[in-house]
């Protein structure tokens, strides 16, 4: 049985507040660490600016239908093949600057309705938008082993850092390419066309 997908026109983002607070109780998902984490704690660690979360809400109901955290990072590369090829060009850092993905999180009511593919590109695009001012190259995330999330993952091109049987997975995206196509003008595009035109 098919599933109507969900347009990025259909949903809105909005920065978690206090505000927010009494609706968050009404996440539904099957993984209790992510629900719990989005009642008791993103609020905290947004107030001690350690991360950010969005919530994303369809527009015909107005109800909260996932929600993703977003933080700073840096990606360890020191004996992988990643930091091997940057050996290579002469760059010999044990580290380099990311944005982390530390919670994605659908309602199970909207599952695979197209709204995760929107939240990777909302962090693409945002990725994007740091690089004019930083330098920022990846993002990183830890997939849960118990799931299918690398299989997702790797649809937007990301690639393991460390194979691990139990726990978590870290990946990384490379943004690189994007950021050339984003560079020569292309900031009018949608994420989605950024993504798919410099593919």
């Amino acid at each position: 049985m098919s599933v109507d997908q969900i347009s990025m026109d259909q949903l809105r983002v909005v920065k978690l507040s206090s505000k927010n607070k009494d609706i968050l109780g009404k996440f539904e998902t099957y993984i209790k660490e992510l629900r719990d984490f989005l009642i008791e704690d993103a609020i905290n660690n947004q107030q001690i600016a350690i991360s950010d979360t969005y919530l994303w809400f369809y527009n015909p109901e107005n109800k909260l239908v996932a929600y993703m955290t977003l933080l700073t990072d840096a990606i360890r590369v020191h004996g992988t093949q990643l930091g091997r090829s940057f050996v290579d060009k002469g760059v010999e850092y044990k580290t380099l600057p990311a944005i982390k993905i530390g919670r994605m999180c659908v309602d199970k009511n909207y599952a695979f309705r197209g709204i995760g593919t929107h939240m990777m590109h909302f962090s693409m695009k945002l990725l994007l938008e740091v690089n004019e001012k930083v330098g920022c190259r990846f993002i990183v995330l830890d997939a849960k082993t118990q799931t299918n999330a690398t299989r997702f993952y790797k649809k937007f091109g990301f690639e393991v850092l460390k194979q691990r049987e139990k726990g978590t997975i870290p990946m990384f995206l490379d943004m690189i390419k994007y950021i050339g196509y984003y560079k020569e003008g292309k900031r009018k595009l949608k994420p989605s066309n950024i993504i798919e035109q410099a593919s």
